[in-house]
């Protein structure tokens, strides 16, 4: 039996549908999903195995100029998954016109990464059909890339082509030399799991009320065989902005903390008890030791 394994890079900009793509392909929901630009700060590994490959999803943040220590955090994670990559995926929403930064950046991925490009143009399921040819025409005439494939992440458009078409990429193997156990679907603890879920939600709720200057810091993680106790800090820059996170009389963070602790039941398979708190840690994004202390960390900031 030949068996094929693989580190995949999906990157694209803010939005794109990255993180929606990785958990269609693994079929789980490795990494949280908001229409808000920067859901994704670390980069998370959604895992697929068989019984004769295993490939490697790396999401990562969107691609974005940097503009504080915590954007400097995220498009390191995106050089380090690009540099460590078989394969490349550039994901771009078709709904949104590309712009000349946008391809050259697409160029240079192919003259900098000597591995195959992959781009997709998602939504598709969205997208109005007579537009795509013109487009892919564009990339096709500025982009050296191996491949364009239009999908849709969110229907699984033609996502069963794309698994196909990475698979030929990669070399067979007479050794089945997988990184990761058959039963791993992510490289992430069942805590930082948790601080993410808790995170989509508020980002979900609160809307455009909130800049992205919040994050979730899990203070207490306790498991027991039918019960699991979370306590976490959600984590804002200004005082008014924590007053909106509580809402009156406490009314938004109940309804964040109840949406998120149903995602985290059916995770565990057990009762929750998930208490939120509301902390304000002003310009947390440019402080290094604040960055640290809620998992954002590299050596180069």
């Amino acid at each position: 039996m030949k068996y094929k394994f693989g580190y995949i890079a999906v990157v694209g900009k803010p939005n794109a549908g990255k993180s929606t793509l990785v958990n269609f392909l693994t079929k789980n929901k490795v990494a949280i999903v908001s229409p808000k630009a920067q859901t994704t700060r670390n980069n998370i590994l959604g895992i697929l195995t068989t019984q004769t490959y295993q490939l490697v999803f790396i999401d990562t943040p969107g691609v974005h100029k940097s503009k504080n220590a915590l954007d400097k955090f995220m498009n390191k994670n995106i050089r380090s998954a690009q540099s460590g990559a078989d394969i490349i995926v550039y994901v771009i929403d078709a709904t949104k016109k590309i712009g000349q930064e946008e391809i050259d950046y697409i160029k240079n991925l192919k003259q900098k990464f000597d591995v195959p490009v992959v781009v997709v143009l998602n939504k598709v399921d969205i997208f109005k059909k007579e537009n795509l040819l013109p487009m892919i025409s564009v990339l096709a005439q500025s982009c050296s890339v191996d491949e364009i494939l239009p999908i849709s992440a969110k229907q699984g458009e033609n996502t069963e082509k794309l698994l196909n078409l990475l698979l030929d990429f990669l070399p067979e193997s007479e050794q089945k030399n997988f990184a990761y156990d058959e039963d791993y679907y992510t490289d992430k603890s069942l805590k930082f799991i948790i601080s993410e879920i808790v995170r989509e939600k508020a980002l979900y709720y609160l809307n455009d009320e909130i800049p992205h200057g919040i994050s979730v810091n899990i203070t207490n993680f306790t498991q027991k065989p039918n019960l699991c106790v979370v306590e976490a800090d959600i984590i804002c820059e200004r005082d008014s902005h924590k007053s909106i996170i509580i809402g009156k009389k406490g009314s938004m963070i109940k309804k964040i903390g109840e949406s998120a602790r149903k995602d985290i039941e059916d995770i565990t398979q057990t009762q929750v008890l998930l208490k939120l708190f509301v902390k304000v840690k002003k310009d947390w994004r440019e402080n290094l030791n604040f960055l640290t202390e809620f998992g954002y960390k590299n050596e180069d900031l």
